[in-house]
Order: structure tokens, then C-alpha cells, then sequence
């Protein structure tokens, strides 16, 4: 029996337009969620909502060398979109404490050495597909699809819920065909929405 959950990777404030670290044009994909969430009633299209948050200590390794503070536990900037529907959301997911290392993925750290708690809830739930939409598409998105796809979960993206950094142009079309090669099914959120529920 097939069960699906939504992924909302760090739609955070600190990606969002006027964050440390902003997504051009991030705040985008917020109603693409909230329409999402809204059709989601009475859990036919989803079993699960799942969010994720980037949640670094102050002393954040990256800080020093690739990217500028964001999304430090606790603070503004780590906080979820204010205007995502939160109330819908069943489970949130920190990644990134580790201060020693980075974990753009949902599931593991950028070494794979430790794995977040996703995985094994998930699993626990019975969960065969995935749906992955948030910020940003060339870094966090796509790590946290490749992994869903290695640990054998039908991987869809949804696509016009993302947004890239593209710290080089392009780099956000560059992910998706790379996500698409390893076995990603690519969709719009439009063809959620028809599906009669």
C-alpha cells in the first residue's frame, strides 16, 4: 500500500527574502505550500507534512568558511515562514547541530556519518513515497532527495515549490537534472491540486 508525506525543507527565515542567507525570491513558494496543506484535508493526500529546519549551534563550522550565519537555534532567522500554515504540519526535523559538519540533507549529515531522525520515522509510519518542495533547490532540497532516493523511497520534487541560491547561475536548473538522472520524478504542485480527493 502506497503512503505519502510532504517535505518542506527549511523554509526559513534566514532563506527567505531579507534573511542572512535569501533565496531570491524564496517567499515564492510559500502559497504553492499553503495550497498544498489546504487540499491535504482529512489526510487523503498526504499521511504525513514533515518540516525541516536548519538548526546550528552559534559556533557553526560553515560559519567560517562557506556560508554567513543562518538559521542559529532559537533565533529569528531560524524560525519557520510565519505566514506557512504551521498548524498543519504533523513533525519538525533539525539538521545541521553537529557544529563540526554541515547536513544540507534531511536525512544525513554531509559525511553520512549520522543520520537525523527522519529516516526512522518514516519508516515507522509506512511511508513508500516522498514529495520534496522548500529552499534551496541546489543545496538542501537536493541532497535530501538523492538521499530519499538511496534509502529507497519513491522521490518526487516538486518543482515550483523551489527556489535556488544559484551562488553560480544555474545552479538550481543544474540540481534538478541532477536529481531528475538519479531516478527523481519531477512534478508541478498544479498536478497535486487536480487530483480528486
Amino acid at each position: 500500500m502506497t503512503r505519502q508525506a510532504l517535505i518542506i525543507v527549511d523554509v526559513q527565515n534566514d532563506f527567505l527574502p531579507g534573511g542572512s542567507l535569501a533565496a531570491p525570491h524564496g517567499d515564492e513558494i510559500i502559497p504553492v505550500i499553503n495550497k498544498l496543506l489546504d487540499k491535504n484535508r482529512d489526510k487523503k493526500l498526504f499521511s504525513l507534512i514533515i518540516a525541516t529546519q536548519d538548526w546550528h549551534p552559534e559556533n557553526h563550522e560553515s560559519f567560517k568558511t562557506l556560508w554567513p550565519v543562518h538559521c542559529v537555534q532559537h533565533s529569528h532567522g531560524a524560525e519557520l515562514a510565519q505566514n506557512l500554515n504551521h498548524s498543519k504540519i504533523d513533525k519538525i526535523i533539525h539538521k545541521g547541530q553537529n557544529p563540526e559538519i554541515d547536513s544540507y540533507s534531511a536525512f544525513f549529515d554531509n559525511n553520512h556519518q549520522q543520520k537525523t531522525e527522519l529516516d526512522e520515522y518514516l519508516k515507522k509510519n509506512d511511508i513508500t513515497d516522498v514529495y520534496i518542495l522548500g529552499l534551496v533547490t541546489d543545496y538542501c532540497v537536493k541532497f535530501s532527495v538523492l538521499d530519499a532516493i538511496s534509502l529507497g523511497y519513491k522521490t518526487y520534487l516538486i518543482e515550483d515549490g523551489c527556489r535556488g541560491v544559484n551562488l553560480k547561475p544555474g545552479d538550481d536548473q543544474k540540481a534538478i537534472d541532477e536529481m531528475k538522472n538519479q531516478g527523481a520524478v519531477i512534478i508541478q504542485s498544479s498536478s497535486l491540486l487536480k487530483t480528486r480527493i
